[in-house]
């Protein structure tokens, strides 16, 4: 009988098919301590969570990091709750973790999710309640403990970008019994002050160490505060129901104080721009105005007696000098005409046919004799020849057959 041969991928598919049919492995809850820890860039969690006896490799998903209230640490007791199944493409199975808690907390985690449901349902998380933080700030307050590395934080930060910004710390315990009280003092206590921000918070530390962050009486001082409240517990990957219930939530203390104080070099040089802006402005709004005087200037120098005036009298030279050259060229042209005339009339001219050698004979009474029939026998008679004239006496008059 010929056996069956499988590719290793068969196998590991068919192991998988075994792990996914199997409802015990589908939702588990695993105890053990952590080791091994690594938190990828990709906001993947890898770990491995072991007893005396044995190990089992673990991976929790970017995606389900909500199901996380604190930061792991090697050596610490959880409980995970997920699912184990199989990496088929190394044959390698695993525990993928949905939720984890710390070992001893469950009961913690439980009052934890009961208040933020009843808080939620009461409205305190609703954003229309959130206050907008103020862009620029005079006095910051703070609640959290006088002494650690939080408090320095904040100062330095809040003073390296605004050295002008009054810090006024409240100090507060924050940590066990009497620390929900002394955060709800401290919180009246600025209010009174008057400060712009506050800031309530603390460093890290297991779900105990910041379970007064998660008190009732917290949350509503927080709710009721008419200053805007930025809540800065723990790292980026604690949450507390202050985070939920204040108007800003900061992942780390520092974050906050980076949110109340607006940077003073970034608000010099916007106001650098501002000026800028406004002389640009300024200087166009003189440039145009400067622009509308000329404008009218000249329009009302325009529009002046003494400029009509002018104009008239530039008209009238302008005309007088047209008629000058009018009355010039009139004169020019009846000069050639009498020059034309004249030539006619010289030819016409008695004279002229005198200096000719004709002569021109009068009568006594000084009439042109053109006739024989206007002349007697013995009529005095004048004529007329080119250098003189000449006295005769009629003798004789001879009429020709011309006529």
């Amino acid at each position: 009988m010929k056996k069956s041969v499988y590719t290793v991928s068969q196998i590991n598919s068919y192991i998988k098919n075994m792990f996914t049919q199997d409802y015990l492995l589908g939702s588990v809850f695993v105890k053990g301590e952590v080791s091994n820890l690594k938190y990828h860039t990709s906001g993947h969690i890898y770990f491995t969570l072991k007893d005396v006896k044995g190990s089992i490799a673990c991976v929790m998903f970017a995606g389900n990091r909500s199901g996380l209230s604190f930061r792991l640490t090697d050596g610490c007791q959880i409980v995970v709750a997920g699912a184990v199944d199989i990496y088929e493409k190394d044959g390698k199975y695993q525990l993928y973790a949905k939720r984890i808690t710390a070992d001893g907390q469950g009961l913690l985690y439980e009052q934890f999710v009961f208040l933020k449901n009843k808080l939620e349902e009461m409205g305190m998380f609703a954003p229309e309640y959130k206050q907008p933080l103020p862009r620029y700030i005079r006095t910051l307050g703070v609640v959290t403990s006088p002494t650690g590395a939080v408090v320095r934080d904040i100062i330095k930060i809040a003073r390296g970008r605004n050295p002008f910004v009054q810090i006024i710390v409240y100090p507060a315990i924050v940590q066990g019994e009497n620390a929900p009280e002394s955060i709800v003092k401290g919180i009246q206590a600025l209010i009174k002050e008057n400060v712009d921000v506050m800031i309530v918070g603390r460093g890290g530390g297991s779900l105990e160490d910041l379970w007064a962050f998660n008190d009732e009486k917290v949350a509503q001082a927080i709710f009721d505060c008419p200053i805007p409240v930025i809540s800065a517990v723990g790292h980026e990957t604690d949450v507390t129901i202050s985070d939920f219930v204040a108007d800003k939530r900061a992942p780390t203390p520092s974050a906050a104080a980076e949110q109340a104080v607006y940077e003073l070099s970034l608000l010099e040089n916007e106001l650098k721009a501002m000026e800028s802006s406004l002389k640009r402005q300024l200087k166009n709004n003189i440039d145009l105005v400067k622009y509308r005087v000329l404008f009218y200037q000249n329009r009302l120098h325009s529009l002046s007696p003494l400029a009509a005036i002018r104009e008239k009298r530039t008209y009238a030279m302008n005309l007088e000098e047209r008629l000058r050259f009018l009355m010039a060229d009139q004169i020019k042209t009846f000069r050639y005409r009498l020059l034309v005339y004249a030539e006619k009339l010289k030819g016409l001219a008695p004279l002229e046919k005198l200096s000719q050698g004709y002569a021109f004979v009068t009568n006594e009474a000084g009439q042109a004799v053109t006739d024989v029939k206007q002349v007697k026998y013995g009529d005095p008679l004048t004529i007329h020849v080119k250098n003189g004239r000449i006295d005769a006496i009629a003798k004789s008059m001879n009429e020709t057959g011309a006529g």
